[in-house]
């Protein structure tokens, strides 16, 4: 190797196979007897989701073969797709579980030699049936969860309520056979909780234009033997209010996680109580999160009365409470970031976690020792870790003096140097949501860049989860704008401060991402470049011209304004109708088959740029939905990603594609 190389042209072995096959995280975590269960990508089976069981002696396995794929896309984000049972008397596991494809139910006998056989019928109207979240009811007949059913061909033509479904397979073929336990005079639910005695249900609802984040009401009612749920009441929750969870304790009392004191907190509400008691007040941190998919769970009720807990400020925890004391112990390990999924089995609970030199994987922290352990999709580090990028968390000042929250990860290679005197080029990730937040974890696309020697900035702007109420609703009305300013503010402070290139900076982003690195071009001058991933980028077509699904389709209302209010707004904002303002280069990335963000928003956009003399470069992919999930997706999208890069900063590589630019 030479002594020195420029940044950006470092040898790397993380090339974007590498990059791509870890994708993704095992994600809904549970326990079938003293089995512990999970899904986990596959990015090389076409970007499904497998089912895997990992059984006494430690051994992983796939619980079903391809092309089974264990995904429910209600709310089209999906949620908790599937529940298993131990059953006694040698019958082994019972699991039901949601296929993508066809979002039936269906239910199987992993030791046993039989197919899968469906529970629920398939519907030829609009988006069909689709399920989440479920519950096998204690009595063994019936699994209870969230029935999304659409009535219409269009993407609101949807209702959504809690509903049972027999085991016996007779509503395969017949709807009228799914009994409805609630009614749908709310757009949204969430599954069913039972109580400890099964006399009760809890769960969540709330409505137009509310996000789960906004506020929520929190519901129980009356168990009815063959009827619905009678008695129902919201106990809690309210317009201005996000109840993010709901549970029951052993001892009957109602645990919920509510932001109702400006952090989402735990509150208890015992048997025969009016009021509930905060148990984690004044801490100043998040004990929940935003509720992006049916099912996630921030905490878990223990047979001890003990509650497991993720929680914390920016970063989280795993924690054991103890709700009579206060007290609270977390579990001891390398890992900073735990994902919203917990289960318990005895004196043990169960996460996914991650951290700045592992991926996600499965650990156990046993309540009676303390000792945390990876059970398992345990990390392997597919390279040598000095290639790893080395994070710093930062806080930087904004405009008005107000914070704004980052990740960076500077350049990094073992056996590379850069000429002296000469700076990095850097690129702002703005991540996707907009009410969301990026972890500090061990990223292999982020270390693709860094090992490569172009820097990357992870940047929490204000709308972001993580840092209290107060800080997530600075984007209330604001999209566009502060989401903007802030991603700006971070890279011209590192500029200032001599970190990084003030000719060489980029922005890229997915999602709501996507449409914050759009509107940098048009609204800055500080990038040299964005990358930008199935974007929004038409408000008013977006927001009021039904181009995108039901769950987000008054989204705007929050984040821009009422559309009625303030059309000015919808057009002004739009990197669409921005697009005279643009002047550097960037790559589109889309996915054909997404219905979050269409398209026909990145189609018109490039018509407005054609003819504009702005080098761009369109990819489009057939089989994609809204995030890329296909293993031979993800390389040509981080390769592009980095021909764009090689361009924008006059990189010398050898290993990057020819895009077919258009100007």
């Amino acid at each position: 190797m030479e002594p020195t190389r420029p940044y950006g042209t470092w040898p790397s072995p993380i090339d974007a196979g590498l990059a791509a096959a870890h994708d993704g995280l095992p994600e809904y975590v549970g326990t079938v007897g003293d089995e512990v269960w999970w899904t986990a990508p596959r990015p090389a089976e076409g970007g499904r989701r497998a089912l895997v069981r990992r059984t006494a002696d430690g051994t992983e396995a796939s619980v079903l073969p391809p092309p089974w794929n264990v995904r429910s896309r209600v709310n089209e984000y999906g949620g908790q797709p599937w529940a298993g049972t131990a059953r006694g008397g040698g019958a082994g596991p019972l699991v039901v579980f949601c296929h993508f494809p066809d979002q039936r139910l269906y239910a199987h006998e992993p030791d046993g030699t039989a197919p899968p056989r469906p529970l629920t019928p398939v519907s030829a109207t609009g988006g069909g049936l689709r399920w989440a979240d479920p519950v096998l009811h204690p009595d063994g007949t019936e699994v209870w969860c969230v029935l999304e059913e659409y009535t219409g061909e269009g993407p609101g033509d949807v209702r959504r309520v809690i509903a049972a479904v027999p085991l016996d397979g007779s509503a395969a073929s017949d709807r009228t056979a799914i009994r409805e336990l609630t009614d749908d005079r709310h757009r949204f639910v969430t599954g069913p909780r039972l109580s400890p005695d099964g006399t009760r249900a809890a769960w969540l609802a709330w409505d137009h234009p509310l996000m789960p984040w906004d506020g929520t009401l929190l519901m129980t009612g009356e168990v009815v033997p063959g009827g619905p749920f009678a008695s129902v009441t919201p106990v809690a929750g309210a317009v201005d209010e996000s109840v993010c969870q709901v549970d029951w304790a052993p001892d009957g009392s109602l645990l919920y996680a509510s932001d109702r004191g400006g952090w989402w907190e735990l509150y208890r509400r015992a048997p025969g109580a009016t009021e509930a008691t905060a148990l984690c007040a004044g801490r100043g941190e998040e004990f929940g999160g935003p509720l992006w998919k049916v099912g996630w769970r921030w905490f878990r009720p223990l047979d001890s009365g003990l509650v497991a807990v993720v929680h914390g400020r920016g970063t989280t925890a795993l924690g054991i409470l103890d709700p009579e004391s206060g007290e609270l112990v977390d579990a001891a390990g390398p890992w900073t970031e735990w994902a919203p999924t917990l289960a318990a089995h005895g004196s043990r609970v169960f996460g996914v976690a991650a951290g700045p030199r592992g991926g996600y994987e499965v650990v156990e922290l046993d309540t009676g020792t303390g000792r945390a352990r990876v059970v398992g999709a345990a990390h392997r580090d597919p390279v040598d870790t000095a290639y790893y990028p080395e994070p710093r968390r930062r806080t930087f000042t904004g405009p008005g003096g107000r914070e704004v929250h980052a990740h960076l990860y500077p350049p990094h290679h073992p056996g590379a140097t850069a000429p002296d005197g000469e700076l990095p080029p850097y690129v702002v990730w703005a991540h996707g949501g907009p009410t969301g937040r990026s972890p500090l974890v061990l990223d292999l696309e982020i270390a693709y860049f860094t090992s490569r020697g172009i820097g990357v900035a992870e940047v929490n702007y204000g709308g972001s989860t993580g840092y209290g109420r107060a800080y997530r609703d600075r984007l209330r009305g604001q999209w566009g704008v502060v989401d903007v300013e802030d991603c700006a503010a971070v890279a011209r402070a590192l500029a200032a401060e001599g970190t990084a290139d003030p000719a060489r900076l980029a922005i890229r982003g997915g999602s709501a991402g996507g449409w914050t690195a759009a509107a940098s071009l048009a609204a800055t001058d500080v990038y040299a470049c964005a990358a930008v991933l199935y974007p929004v980028l038409d408000l008013t077509a977006w927001g009021t011209g039904g181009e995108t699904h039901d769950f987000e389709s008054h989204y705007l209302e929050s984040l821009v304004g009422p559309h009625a209010e303030v059309p000015g707004l919808y057009e002004e904002r739009s990197p669409l109708n921005r697009a005279d303002r643009i002047s550097a280069p960037f790559v589109l990335l889309q996915g054909l088959d997404d219905l979050i963000c269409p398209p026909a928003q990145s189609e018109r956009f490039l018509a407005r740029m054609a003819g504009r003399g702005v080098p761009h470069a369109y990819l489009a992919f057939e089989g994609e939905e809204h995030g890329f999930r296909r293993a031979e997706t993800l390389v040509r999208a981080l390769e592009a990603e980095l021909a764009l890069y090689a361009r924008a900063f006059g990189l010398d590589r050898a290993d990057v594609p020819e895009l077919e630019w258009r100007t």
